[in-house]
């Protein structure tokens, strides 16, 4: 399971309401044809043929092509922003779409995605918070990830209780203090999801 952020204006042209609406993704870079067999060195081929990048930026379309293409599999997770919002899904396969192969389209090169969650940008944990603030068309999250629930992960649920002195507003210091006791009885559960949910809102608490 891997973690990426894309911004969602493929050939200069936003497409946030139309990516959640339809469930896909696109990258734009189109007259290069389908590319899920393609090499690196065939996907400078085919850039160049295309005449639709030039040559300055080849290098980074060929890793935002290779990344689209080859890094994302499907059961991967994806952020894109929306102003102060941002949205997180589950990535289906790579498929080729030659009715939008052309330059004033380019909606060509596709992934499926399941929407998962939407969320403020100011609750994203600060690892989530930098991979979105990348100025890449497209990157990867290189660090290590949960093994399940990632929706958890990235969204930093102590960032209001920080705000508020270390607790949440309107939660009496005994009723926190039976809820940090009840996560702790969740670490020692048979179930690993379970333990693996409540470490990470024992870590954000802690914070």
């Amino acid at each position: 399971m891997k973690l990426f952020q894309m911004k969602a204006s493929p050939l200069g042209v936003e497409r946030t309401r139309e990516f959640l609406e339809d469930n896909y993704l696109c990258i734009g870079y189109p007259g290069t044809g389908e590319l899920e067999q393609a090499d690196r060195e065939e996907l400078r081929v085919k850039l160049l043929q295309a005449g639709t990048c030039e040559e300055r930026n080849l290098e980074e379309a060929i890793d935002n092509l290779w990344l689209f293409v080859h890094e994302m599999q499907d059961g991967d997770y994806i952020l894109i922003p929306d102003g102060d919002w941002v949205h997180l899904g589950d990535l289906g396969d790579y498929f080729y779409d030659d009715t939008h192969d052309n330059e004033e389209d380019g909606r060509c090169h596709r992934r499926g995605v399941t929407w998962l969650k939407s969320m403020p940008r100011r609750s994203l944990n600060s690892v989530a918070a930098e991979l979105l603030a990348e100025d890449a068309l497209i990157s990867r999250y290189r660090g290590t990830l949960p093994s399940a629930r990632l929706e958890l992960w990235i969204e930093d649920t102590g960032a209001d209780m920080r705000n508020s002195g270390g607790k949440p507003a309107g939660v009496d210091e005994d009723t926190l203090n039976l809820a940090v006791a009840v996560l702790k009885e969740a670490l020692l559960s048979g179930d690993p999801e379970r333990r693996e949910r409540a470490a990470i809102a024992i870590l954000q608490y802690a914070r």
